[in-house]
């Protein structure tokens, strides 16, 4: 990357994290929040309940999930509405002609999905640590999940908001796709507990993966092979941003 795309890259980026800092009471803190209410409910009074879950309190073992699950929505929400906006408000034009490849673009918007993904997992993972001893058994698998689970998201908010002709359809995605799939990709139980059938089916949520992955990292074990979960994950990112470079550089959705 020379010197111009590097200029053009640290901008876009610089733009977006100004964005979602200017209004962190309506990024940042609503997180902390709603999964301060999650640990109450679900770890205090639903765990104390259901007891251990895979050789661990159930506060521990939904903890990594939650804290997936926030860098999920964040990131994805993040590139959806900023990308719309400067659709619907003719600002991406500017940025289709400058003299700088697609890929550098999409590479600003991400980073700015990536850059509040990260920032929501962290003050999840501290109000995380008021309620239930946060221990790490793969640090550098910790960091790996969380980084490409936000890449994945950001470049589907990306995707979302290329198609999107209102601000309204960029509510349909997470709502009526994202939340299902979340819910289900094992943040509150561990998918030994279903039938073999539902099991298999689970196989097909690529949530179930990265939620998978990241509790091993916390707690050492999985449901599914980690190596797997990986490889999948990366495959994910990999056929989304082919996606999102082949609709920006055909200016599908972009122009009028």
């Amino acid at each position: 990357m020379n010197a111009l795309y590097l200029v053009a890259f640290r901008s876009i980026l610089k733009k977006e994290i100004n964005r979602f800092t200017r209004i962190w009471v309506q990024t940042l803190v609503p997180p902390a929040i709603t999964m301060t209410l999650y640990f109450l409910i679900f770890g205090n009074l639903v765990g104390s309940r259901i007891g251990e879950m895979g050789g661990v309190s159930y506060m521990e073992f939904i903890a990594p999930g939650l804290i997936m699950m926030s860098v999920i929505t964040n990131s994805y929400s993040n590139v959806a509405s900023s990308f719309y906006s400067a659709k619907f408000q003719g600002n991406i034009e500017e940025i289709m002609v400058a003299p700088v490849p697609h890929y550098v673009m999409i590479a600003g918007y991400v980073g700015g999905g990536v850059a509040r993904g990260l920032c929501v997992g962290l003050i999840v993972t501290v109000v995380a640590m008021l309620f239930v001893n946060i221990s790490l058994h793969h640090v550098g698998l910790v960091i790996l999940t969380v980084f490409l689970t936000s890449v994945l998201f950001s470049l589907g908010g990306l995707i979302n908001a290329v198609f999107a002709k209102s601000f309204d359809d960029i509510s349909i995605i997470p709502t009526f796709v994202l939340t299902p799939l979340t819910y289900l990709g094992g943040v509150f139980y561990s998918l030994s507990l279903l039938p073999e059938f539902w099991q298999g089916v689970s196989g097909l949520n690529p949530v179930v993966y990265m939620i998978n992955v990241f509790r091993y990292g916390f707690l050492g074990f999985a449901d599914i092979s980690v190596p797997l979960s990986v490889a999948i994950m990366v495959g994910f990112c990999v056929a989304l941003w082919t996606l999102a470079y082949y609709l920006i550089s055909r200016g599908i959705g972009l122009r009028s």
